[in-house]
């Protein structure tokens, strides 16, 4: 057992966020998912008390696991002491290079609150970016990260999300498997970087912010979303689109993020 024993565990501290995932078929499902290859750092995310730390211990060469909760980060280190290839890293992930603590390849694995989930999946996907991400997250952000094109619930994180890497809804998870038991249900949710993203570093941003000003206006044609965005009469939308292989009739909804990225560098030959 790697020298551990067992240490006082505070109790669960709303004001973070804290759920622990108690049920063993649904962490062996992430550890399954998250799948630690020969010479990689695996980066988890809020071990927790260290139920899914003790399944990835024995599976990964290198493990850094980062806890915010300055309580349990004790109860961590002498859990793991014992495990020379483990190491606990007090502090917000937010704050964390997650490259540099990796030191070459790496992959990303964790429970994540609410209120940082999308804050973390972008920062992850900054380059340089990890093999594989797994995370345990609420249904509905899971479902919105990995909705389809034409779906309701694609939208603007869909869009920006799945520019840059693969989604796919792993397994949903009910409340029960939670103390104490979350208000919803979650799932686990894999993103893999795609190796050839959609978009470049430089044109995240204003990629971020054409899908962000298109599905505002989701239910409208794109002829009208691209004069509202462009400033341009109906003959010269038409033409853009046209020159995007974009229908002037669809609807944001419909668009893949390969669809945006073409109207984006369109957009962007524009004269001034």
């Amino acid at each position: 057992m790697h020298g551990r024993r067992p240490s006082p565990l505070p109790p669960p501290r709303k004001r973070l966020g804290q759920h622990f995932l108690t049920d063993r078929r649904t962490l062996e499902r992430i550890a399954d998912a998250v799948d630690p290859q020969p010479g990689e750092t695996i980066i988890e995310i809020g071990p927790g008390r260290g139920a899914l730390t003790d399944l990835l211990v024995d599976r990964a060469e290198r493990l850094v696991a980062i806890e915010v909760d300055t309580l349990l980060v004790p109860v961590l280190r002498a859990r793991y002491a014992a495990s020379p290839h483990v190491r606990i890293v007090e502090g917000d992930v937010l704050d964390l290079s997650l490259p540099a603590l990796a030191e070459g390849a790496w992959a990303l694995v964790g429970n994540v609150p609410y209120y940082i989930t999308t804050p973390i999946i972008f920062q992850a996907l900054r380059s340089p970016r990890p093999s594989r991400m797994v995370f345990l997250v609420q249904r509905e952000v899971a479902e919105r990260v990995a909705a389809p094109p034409g779906s309701d619930a694609y939208g603007a994180l869909s869009a920006n999300v799945q520019a840059l890497a693969r989604a796919e809804l792993v397994a949903r998870v009910p409340a029960g498997a939670f103390h104490p038991r979350p208000k919803v249900d979650s799932a686990i949710l894999r993103l893999t970087p795609r190796p050839d993203p959609v978009v470049t570093p430089e044109e995240e941003a204003p990629f971020s912010r054409l899908v962000q000003g298109a599905f505002g206006q989701r239910r409208k044609q794109m002829r009208r979303v691209v004069r509202a965005l462009y400033d341009l009469g109906g003959e010269g939308a038409e033409a853009l689109l046209g020159a995007c292989g974009i229908e002037a009739t669809a609807r944001p909804e419909t668009l893949g993020p390969e669809a945006f990225a073409r109207l984006l560098r369109a957009a962007g030959a524009l004269p001034r």
